[in-house]
């Protein structure tokens, strides 16, 4: 464990010991592999390495030395986050704020920059490892007021992390007062990302902390917007305890909308069954099921990953158990570069076994709800492992990056 947390962040509270991991199951118990470093996280050279630093008592410079070497090579930032979502104001770089897809606008205020547990498979694990120059963080919500202000294409502000329910809720008004204040025509939906109802469901029920919270709620609704938690739900068993039951009771009477999603995850939820029994749980509870996410490539990714011939076996047998209140739901989706795009079918096309492809949201507008195909390939967990299906030489959309990433690097 200590060798493979030198390399990956990790941070587990007493609640999740105590509330949600069965002793009786572990190693295998879902959510101690979902919040507890494995060997496997690391290939067998890179964890024979650290754990013979480990062992000998190394210098922590010499173990830091060897970690951020290893972090290197696994992806510290998937998707273009460092090189396409970047945002300019006045022609300099905001930092903290990261605009990829044109209505949304995702900002990392520097206080929620950590979470009350961390997830061993999260794509933001780079948050976390004490590197500056791999954290997105900011503390000027004026930047991102104004930002909102000049990009009238932005109708949803994303306030993410970390997780930024670590924060008190005076902390949390500063950054969402002023958005209100300014009376942002433009301006419908303000998000919060958070992992807190299933962590630490206290943060929503329990003093006069969760109380302003609740109120802060009420107030974004009373000017005329839009606030949703995206919750990351990953298993049903998160949902069970009285507490957690009650933390969802209360934000939604509060007059917020909770929208659930999580990756499908090996040795987590790679069940349809487990799927299936989720979303119904949300629904009970009044949550809306919103996305199956494919585990991105970064981290420990070898570890987690699912092929995506299976990600949509499992969404579509889940998908089948359920009414339609729960199908609220998108997936199997990946979070890439170009956009979310969906597996939205495996078929036969002219006698060749495709991928069918649909682009949810995209880097240019114009290619969302786009169908595309790609050769079947059932190894294949990521977009970039696949190939354009008939003998096409390369993807609609992948000049258009590859212009785009020659222009950021031109502007760096």
């Amino acid at each position: 464990m200590q060798a493979v947390s030198a390399v990956l962040p990790f941070r587990v509270n007493d609640y999740v010991i105590e509330r949600l991991i069965d002793p009786e199951s572990v190693p295998n118990d879902p959510i101690f592999q979902l919040t507890f470093p494995q060997r496997g996280m690391l290939d067998e050279e890179d964890f024979r390495r650290m754990r013979d630093l480990v062992a000998k008592g190394a210098p922590e410079a010499e173990i830091k030395l060897a970690a951020d070497e290893i972090r290197g090579r696994l992806n510290p930032h998937p998707g273009g986050q460092m090189e396409l979502n970047v945002s300019r104001l006045d022609g300099e770089v905001v930092a903290g704020i990261q605009h990829k897809y044109q209505e949304t606008v995702l900002f990392f205020p520097s206080q929620g920059q950590t979470c009350h547990a961390y997830c061993s498979y999260c794509f933001r694990w780079a948050q976390f490892i004490g590197d500056a120059d791999l954290k997105f963080a900011s503390r000027e919500v004026d930047h991102l007021v104004n930002y909102v202000k000049d990009n009238p294409q932005v109708s949803s502000v994303l306030i993410t992390g970390g997780d930024p329910m670590v924060m008190k809720t005076p902390v949390l008004r500063r950054y969402i007062e002023p958005l209100l204040r300014a009376k942002l025509p433009n301006l419908q939906s303000i998000r919060i990302g958070t992992k807190a109802l299933a962590y630490w469901p206290y943060r929503f029920t329990e003093g006069g902390d969760a109380d302003d919270f609740l109120r802060l709620i009420e107030e974004v609704k009373a000017a005329g917007k839009h606030f949703a938690l995206m919750a990351h739900s990953s298993h049903s068993r998160e949902l069970e305890p009285k507490m957690a039951r009650h933390a969802v009771e209360r934000v939604l009477n509060a007059g917020a909308v909770i929208r659930c999603q999580a990756p499908l995850i090996r040795k987590v939820n790679d069940n349809a069954n487990v799927w299936a029994q989720l979303w119904r749980r949300q629904v009970q509870l009044g949550m809306v099921p919103y996305y199956m996410f494919v585990e991105r490539n970064t981290g420990a990714k070898a570890y987690f990953e699912v092929p995506l011939a299976r990600a949509y076996k499992v969404f579509t047998e889940a998908y089948s158990q359920v009414v339609g209140l729960c199908r609220t739901v998108r997936g199997p989706s990946m979070s890439a570069m170009p956009g979310k795009v969906v597996v939205d079918g495996i078929t036969q096309v002219a006698g060749e076994k495709v991928f069918v492809l649909k682009f949810l949201q995209g880097r240019d507008p114009k290619w969302v709800n786009r169908v595309f195909f790609a050769k079947y390939d059932p190894r294949a967990t990521w977009l970039s492992d696949l190939q354009p299906a008939f003998g096409g030489e390369r993807f609609f959309f992948e000049d258009a990056l590859r212009e785009a990433l020659a222009e950021s690097a031109r502007r760096s």
